[in-house]
């Protein structure tokens, strides 16, 4: 089938799925392959079910009743298919008779949270499609620039990479006109190999936009990202960065525990904006949104009352205060980049008592044992009560000369001050921990990869 019929289908449908058991009625169904699953077998459920055409591969021999077998659209690659899709669909879209402009964003860490900030200052004065939560892989962005409609004046696309060649990919699908990239740290390092790996890759974002003349959004607060947008010098940038924009970071304390900045108008006069966010490694993200925001005409007036509106969700830095302890849920995921800015702010904090519950930092490859051990010796220096879940950390403390505590022996304290290490092997463990040893008056941080499942011990604080 031609691209361009499939995109009429695509039109008269109105909206797309890739999952067979959320259909409301009238989508257009890809039945794509995992390494788990193979959606051509749900692919006359799903037009049972009220999807308007399945697009299966040409391999299908499934049985189909003879009502269905008119829709379904037969192609080489599913996967590829709604990719091509969705750059012919996004390749459609103009505003004032101009290419739709697409921000893609990128980075180690802070995507999804800058990627919100952005929308939430864009959408101040324009009609805003983004990624929704972080559907940001080779599925997720097609799913996004789909979502196009003839109202949206700019679209904003996050990109997530965990081998090399992904930024390219997914850049030749969302044929961005403006990009950023939030840093660049050790993440995924099973899959890039190396530091190295990980800046080659998102720098990919950079090579597509130098080769198509559009801008990049770079943060002149980081030396490397500076070094790799040097490395291209026939990039065209719009900088941003605290120094650059007249902007500081102001202090916190424990009745203003979230970031604070303040900034000088074009005007000259002073404009304070209290955040709901946690840390200070946030200030990078709010000053993106706001470069952003005056590339597309938000004054930074209108994108501090944004961004002091927003409020961060799904376990991303958020402060929860229990009533017995105050927490810093920040459960999403983690690296040492991450791991180690989430320790900063806990040590720029002014608390009577600290507590860090870390969970294992996953894909660090061959990284891993030494990471982990840095996060341990910097936890030991801080003097703070420690919690460590999972075979990694277990690994790095018994490679370490830190005495090492379990559920029922406490480590000697020492020079650093009272210090108790505690290891457990899963969250469920330290939750049950916690359930017969409760906690009262701490500020805890609570931390690690997603597949960690940290959250279960939030319950019990």
């Amino acid at each position: 089938m031609e691209l361009k019929n499939l995109h009429d289908i695509f039109l008269s449908c109105g909206r797309v799925s890739t999952d067979s058991r959320t259909l409301a009625g009238g989508e257009l169904f890809f039945a794509l392959k995992g390494e788990n699953f193979d959606g051509n077998e749900y692919a006359v459920k799903a037009l049972e079910a009220g999807a308007s055409y399945a697009v299966v591969s040409e391999s299908f021999s499934g049985e189909v009743p003879d009502v269905y077998r008119d829709r379904l659209v037969r192609v080489p690659d599913t996967l590829k298919a709604l990719q091509a899709l969705a750059r012919y669909h996004r390749s459609t879209a103009f505003v004032d008779g101009r290419p739709l402009p697409v921000v893609a964003l990128t980075g180690t860490s802070g995507k999804t949270t800058t990627k919100e900030l952005i929308r939430a200052v864009l959408s101040v004065r324009h009609k805003v499609t983004a990624t929704e939560g972080n559907l940001n892989n080779s599925i997720g962005v097609p799913l996004t620039l789909l979502k196009i409609t003839p109202q949206t004046q700019i679209a904003v696309v996050e990109m997530g990479a965990s081998h090399p060649g992904d930024i390219k990919e997914l850049t030749s699908v969302a044929l961005p006109t403006y990009g950023l990239i939030t840093n660049v740290g050790k993440a995924h390092l099973l899959g890039f190999g190396s530091f190295e790996g990980v800046m080659k890759t998102k720098g990919e974002l950079y090579d597509y936009l130098q080769r198509t003349a559009d801008k990049a959004f770079l943060d002149m607060d980081n030396p490397y990202l500076r070094a790799m947008a040097s490395e291209r010098p026939d990039l065209l940038t719009i900088p941003y960065g605290l120094s650059f924009q007249n902007a500081e970071v102001l202090d916190t304390d424990e009745n203003h525990p979230y970031l604070r900045m303040r900034f000088i108008s074009d005007a000259g006069s002073k404009v304070e904006l209290d955040t709901q966010l946690m840390g200070a490694y946030n200030a990078s993200n709010v000053m993106a949104a706001i470069a952003v925001g005056k590339e597309f005409g938000v004054s930074l007036e209108e994108a501090v009352s944004a961004i002091s509106a927003y409020v961060p969700s799904n376990s991303r830095s958020q402060l929860v205060r229990t009533g017995r302890n105050t927490l810093i849920v920040d459960v999403y995921n983690a690296n040492p980049s991450s791991m180690n800015a989430a320790l900063d702010n806990l040590e720029d904090m002014k608390a009577r008592h600290k507590a860090v519950m870390l969970g294992d930092m996953l894909e660090l490859g061959e990284d891993s044992l030494k990471e982990h051990s840095e996060i341990v010796r910097r936890v030991r220096s801080m003097g703070v009560e420690a919690f460590f879940v999972g075979s990694e950390f277990g690994r790095a403390l018994a490679a370490s000369d830190v005495l090492c505590g379990n559920a029922e022996v406490n480590a000697s304290p020492d020079a650093a001050g009272e210090c108790a290490i505690r290891h457990f092997s899963t969250s469920d463990d330290l939750a049950a921990w916690l359930a017969a040893n409760p906690s009262e008056g701490r500020t805890v941080l609570v931390k690690g990869s997603r597949g960690m499942r940290m959250e279960k011990v939030v319950p019990q604080l």
